[in-house]
C-alpha cells in the first residue's frame, strides 16, 4: 500500500522533448529561450511586467531586501505564521525580525498588529525598513488594508506568495500587489521547476538591480570588477523547461487542490471538533495545503498516529517564528492566535495528483478516529 502523500509533485512525460531540445541548443544555463517563455508566461498570469527568475523563493526575497535597501541595524516587520524562510532572509543582511500575529480569518498578518508594531518600533527609534506579509497555505492574506499601511507609513511591501500562485483578490493576483512580489517552484508548490523562485517588481529599475545582486555583482567593466557583495542566485534554463510545461497545467492544478479542499469540507466540517481556514468572502484560494483544526493538541498527536497508521502523510501547521529558538528573543505583536494553530492544526494530503480514492480513505480515516477516538 502507497504512502498517500502531502503535497507530492506531478509531471507530464510529453516534457521529455523539451529537455532535449534546450540541451541540443546547449542552453543550460541562466540564459535561454525556455527561461523567456517562463518568464513571459507568469508575467501574463500575475500581470506583471517585471519579473524575474532565480535560484529560490529564499533568494527572491533576500534580493527583494537588498534592493530596497535594507541595512544592518533595520529592523523588517514579519508575518509570524509562516515557515522559516520567510524571515531568514532579514538576518542574512544583519536586520532584525519584528513578529506580527495573526487574524482569524485568514491565518495571515492581523493589520492592527501591524500597524501597532510599526508605530511601536518607531517610537522606540527603530527604522522598519520593510514589511513581509504570507498568503499562508495559499489563502489571501488581508492584503489591501496592509498595502494602505504601508503607505501610509512609508514602508515597502515584500509580499510572500510562495504558496499562492493562482491566487487572488478583487483587486488583483497575488504575488502582485507588494512593491515587491516573491513566488516559489519547490517541488512541493502548485508549479515545481525542481527548484527556483520568483521576484516581482514595480519598475525596471528595481528588477535590474536584483539580477545584479543575484549574478555576482559584476560591474560595467571589460573584465571581472566587483565593488559590491553579490550572490549566485541564477535560475537555470532547465528548470525553466520544467516550468513551462507546468505552468500550462497551472488551471487544472489550482482545481485539484480546491476539489481537494472541498472534499475535505463536505466530508469534516459537520464534525463540531474540525475548524477549516475560511478566507475573506469574494477572495480566490489555491488551496495549496488544506489545514484543519481540532479541539486540542492531544487530539492532534492522536489523529496524527492514526492517519500514519493508515500510510497517510500529515503536516503541523508551521510552528510560528516568535516562539522558534532562532527568533524567540525577538519582538512580537499579537495575542498569540498562531500558536494556537500550531499546536491544534494538522495540514492534510492536498497534492493535485491525489485520486478520490485517496481523498475518500483519508476523509474516511479522520471521521473513524473521531468516532473511535
Amino acid at each position: 500500500m502507497d504512502l498517500i502523500k502531502l503535497s507530492e509533485p506531478e509531471f507530464e512525460i510529453e516534457n521529455l522533448e523539451d529537455f532535449r531540445t534546450a540541451l541540443l541548443n546547449k542552453e543550460v544555463g541562466y540564459v535561454g529561450s525556455y527561461i523567456d517563455e517562463f518568464r513571459s508566461a507568469l508575467g501574463e498570469i500575475l500581470h506583471a511586467e517585471h519579473l524575474g527568475l532565480f535560484s529560490s523563493g529564499t533568494s527572491s526575497i533576500h534580493l527583494a531586501l537588498l534592493t530596497a535597501g535594507i541595512k544592518p541595524g533595520d529592523e523588517v516587520i514579519c508575518q509570524s505564521l509562516t515557515f522559516a524562510a520567510s524571515a531568514n532572509p532579514i538576518c542574512f543582511l544583519g536586520a532584525s525580525p519584528v513578529f506580527v500575529g495573526s487574524e482569524s480569518s485568514t491565518w495571515n498578518m492581523d493589520p492592527q498588529f501591524l500597524e501597532r508594531a510599526i508605530v511601536d518600533r518607531q517610537n522606540k527609534g527603530k527604522r522598519v525598513g520593510a514589511i513581509i506579509p504570507v498568503h499562508l497555505y495559499g489563502m489571501p492574506a488581508r492584503i489591501k488594508e496592509i498595502m494602505a499601511i504601508g503607505k501610509k507609513y512609508n514602508v515597502p511591501i515584500v509580499e510572500d506568495a510562495a504558496e499562492a500562485l493562482g491566487s487572488y483578490t478583487s483587486d488583483g493576483m497575488c504575488g502582485a500587489f507588494g512593491d515587491f512580489g516573491i513566488l516559489s517552484f519547490n517541488a512541493n508548490k502548485i508549479i515545481t521547476t525542481g527548484g527556483g523562485g520568483g521576484l516581482v517588481t514595480k519598475n525596471a529599475l528595481d528588477l535590474k538591480r536584483a539580477y545584479f545582486y543575484a549574478l555576482q555583482a559584476k560591474d560595467p567593466a571589460p573584465h571581472y570588477e566587483h565593488s559590491q557583495l553579490g550572490y549566485n542566485y541564477a535560475f537555470s534554463n532547465l528548470n525553466a523547461v520544467l516550468g513551462v510545461q507546468q505552468l500550462s497545467c497551472l488551471v487544472d492544478k489550482v482545481k485539484r487542490r480546491r476539489d481537494a479542499y472541498f472534499h475535505y469540507y463536505e466530508r469534516l466540517s459537520s464534525n463540531d471538533g474540525i475548524t477549516f481556514q475560511q478566507g475573506i468572502e469574494g477572495d480566490f484560494s489555491n488551496r495549496w495545503l488544506t489545514s484543519i483544526v481540532l479541539p486540542d493538541s492531544d487530539m492532534v498527536q492522536g489523529l496524527k498516529r492514526y492517519l500514519e497508521g493508515k500510510k497517510i502523510e500529515t503536516r503541523p501547521v508551521w510552528k510560528p517564528m516568535h516562539i522558534q529558538p532562532l527568533y524567540e528573543n525577538c519582538a512580537y505583536y499579537g495575542d498569540n492566535y498562531e500558536v494556537t494553530l500550531f499546536e491544534k492544526g494538522i495540514c492534510l494530503p492536498s497534492g493535485s495528483g491525489l485520486t478520490k480514492e485517496q481523498l475518500e480513505k483519508t476523509s474516511g480515516a479522520i471521521l473513524d478516529f473521531f468516532r473511535h477516538g
